[in-house]
């Protein structure tokens, strides 16, 4: 997938205001409208324009594009961070109805199911000068630990609006959350009265904050349960051990079984992130060798090979 600067599709400034933007659309529509327009590609050109006008029009897509940094340039290969759009507030406007497939890999990698898909709450009803004010939503970043024994986290939110020029600034605040003991991710945090405020008498819209974990090596993450790779020895897999396993809630003793294969997953029920019915922690077996890297070493390998009947491909019949 290839990065695509969306600044030089419209052939502007990345300081440029939304009127400067949109004059800049007008323009190039006008220019590459297959129905008019004799230009070579004109079709392919008219398609790229109104890709990057959906991104750029938008202060809150735009302020999340512009932060994915100014070290790619277009056309080199690009995978977007998993946690790119972490920290931004967004109030579910925009793109949030359309179908991203109409656009390139590159828009629906960033803007399709995943982004704006806890942001569709969208505006509350209201009538005359009084109306509630709108849901905010924001992704937040916690630590796998968080879940399993709650924590009260300060957290820095980034706001995209417009200044009175029209260019797009973000606004920060900091807020103090409590993270409930089990969350999951993808699980949101409902704060009251965080979002828009309403107009007149309309009460302040609410903040949901989607919880999504911090990478954690060695742990995985899947629902309630997680996955961690243990390395164990050669002899521990096939004569049966007692070893050390991390969890996220402290060190415990593990039991290795007797004639244990690479792969093969120990169970540890319960383990899991807290809940009523709580998740399980899986030791997914990992045979680690030990080097042959003296004299000693290949000396003991030598033997195996020599006394031990063993071919690790007798099940692809070689």
């Amino acid at each position: 997938m290839q990065y695509k600067d969306y600044y030089a599709v419209m052939g502007v400034d990345k300081g440029a205001t939304q009127d400067e933007i949109k004059r800049a659309y007008r323009r190039l529509a006008r220019k590459y409208h297959p129905d008019v327009s004799k230009e070579a590609d004109a079709e392919k050109h008219f398609k790229e324009v109104g890709e990057a006008y959906e991104v750029l029009k938008d202060p809150e897509k735009r302020a999340a594009y512009d932060q994915l940094g100014a070290n790619w340039k277009a056309g080199q290969d690009f995978r977007p961070p998993p946690d790119w759009d972490a920290g931004f507030e967004f109030s579910g406007g925009g793109f949030t109805d359309g179908d991203a497939s109409q656009y390139s890999d590159f828009f629906e990698s960033l803007f399709g199911q995943g982004f704006g898909s806890a942001f569709r709450s969208s505006q509350r009803g209201g009538g005359g000068f009084h109306a509630p004010g709108q849901d905010h939503h924001a992704k937040v970043l916690i630590d796998l630990e968080d879940a399993f024994h709650g924590a009260t986290r300060s957290i820095t939110l980034h706001a995209p609006e417009l200044d009175p020029r029209g260019h797009v600034i973000t606004r920060e605040r900091t807020l103090n959350v409590r993270i409930p003991k089990g969350v999951r991710q993808g699980q949101q945090i409902r704060l009251a009265g965080q979002g828009a405020p309403g107009i007149g008498r309309g009460a302040a819209g609410d903040l949901y904050l989607e919880i999504e974990f911090r990478p954690h090596p060695p742990y995985r993450v899947d629902g309630r349960d997680i996955y961690l790779d243990l390395p164990v020895s050669p002899w521990e897999a096939a004569l049966g051990a007692k070893v050390k396993l991390p969890t996220p809630d402290g060190v415990i003793d593990l039991t290795i079984p007797a004639g244990s294969n690479s792969g093969r997953k120990l169970r540890l029920k319960g383990r899991g992130i807290p809940a009523a019915s709580p998740g399980d922690l899986y030791a997914v077996l990992q045979i680690a060798l030990p080097p042959a890297d003296n004299a000693k070493a290949n000396e003991l390998y030598r033997k195996m090979a020599e006394e031990l009947a063993f071919n690790p491909r007798a099940g692809l019949g070689v």
